[in-house]
């Protein structure tokens, strides 16, 4: 074989050589997307939004928009006692982004217009502990209006009474709940053994009995409206403790009780009563040339 022949056979089996690398260089690459579109349909579960304690929560504790969140939760094991906020999961993978799209904005929508289902439960007060990121569930709270309310929301050892209250005695309806009051007992007074003239005009006499006393409700409206200023009603609720109960008793039954509204800048003082109890006052009669008198001494 000539040797002219012999070099042009080993350039072209180097030559075929090199094509066939070049070409299994290109075709590499066109295998990686099909491998991440094979992965793709594994991390597209439906999610539906849950809504869970933004923190940890104890009983007693009044719910605000910041102690709750929502959270992305597979759709197959959201429990029926969660809560959701009602939008639908992606029914299949391939259509996941219109679908979010979509139900990302009408849940904007949703929450501009009513906001949100999370504002159904503020003002909620809770009756077990909630640990931050845990779902909420009905059996753990207790909804405004719901029985059992007034007990939950009350502070530990606390108790909840109502007196009578009328515009004039609680501050011409300024008194909201949530607001701190002192209470005032005005009655009149005893003039003992002493003997009172057809001319002799009633005594009365007023001392504070309670003190930074919180109002619990208004007749039966234990949160005021958002556009409310004042609340009429004939019962204000407050909160006490068990030995300043039995003082609100003794208080009521001896004359006329009045709440006066404290400022929001002076609710940090002792809160109870003021003393044991309203001090007991005594009439003398005073004879002036030939006139009798009647002195209140307290």
């Amino acid at each position: 074989m000539k040797p002219a022949r012999i070099i042009v056979i080993c350039v072209a089996a180097v030559a075929a050589i090199g094509l066939a690398l070049v070409v299994r260089a290109m075709g590499s690459p066109s295998n990686e997307p099909t491998a991440v579109a094979a992965a793709a349909p594994v991390d597209a579960r439906p999610m539906a939004k849950v809504l869970v304690a933004a923190k940890d929560l104890q009983p007693g504790k009044r719910l605000e928009g910041s102690d709750l969140d929502w959270k992305d939760w597979p759709v197959d094991e959201v429990n029926p006692a969660f809560i959701t906020d009602g939008t639908r999961p992606v029914a299949a993978p391939e259509q996941s982004k219109p679908e979010g799209a979509v139900a990302a904005v009408t849940r904007a929508a949703t929450d501009l217009a009513t906001g949100g289902a999370k504002e159904d439960y503020v003002g909620s007060v809770v009756r077990e502990p909630i640990l931050a990121g845990e779902p909420i569930v009905l059996r753990k709270i207790v909804r405004a209006g719901d029985s059992g309310y007034m007990a939950a929301y009350l502070e530990p050892g606390m108790r909840a009474m109502a007196i009578r209250v009328t515009v004039e005695t609680a501050a011409g309806g300024f008194i909201l709940p949530g607001d701190r009051v002192d209470v005032v007992l005005t009655r009149e007074t005893t003039l003992g053994n002493i003997g009172a003239t057809e001319g002799d005009r009633s005594k009365f006499t007023s001392a504070t009995v309670m003190q930074n006393i919180k109002v619990l409700a208004i007749d039966q409206s234990t949160r005021a409206g958002d556009d409310e200023q004042t609340v009429i009603g004939a019962t204000a609720t407050l909160e006490v403790g068990p030995r300043d109960a039995e003082a609100l008793a003794l208080a009521k039954s001896e004359g006329e009780l009045s709440l006066i509204l404290r400022s929001y800048a002076d609710t940090g003082g002792p809160s109870g009563r003021v003393s044991a109890g309203p001090r007991q006052s005594a009439a003398v009669r005073v004879y002036r040339g030939g006139a009798p008198e009647v002195v209140v001494v307290q």
